[in-house]
């Protein structure tokens, strides 16, 4: 995991890190062009999310 800080930046965003000028207009632009995922992806990250606490470590 990042230790970047999740505070309140100099714009005021609450959650995002500081970064270069037109960094999370990027971002978001390009999760926007991407191809939405299929179900079998869709599981495969609600699986990883949902294991329990003794299998994760």
């Amino acid at each position: 995991m990042s230790s970047a800080p999740t505070g309140p930046t100099a714009e005021g965003s609450l959650g995002r890190p500081a970064r270069p000028a037109g960094y999370w207009e990027r971002v978001i632009r390009i999760v926007d062009q991407a191809p939405p995922l299929t179900d079998e992806q869709r599981a495969r990250i609600r699986t990883a999310f949902h294991q329990p606490k003794e299998a994760a470590a």
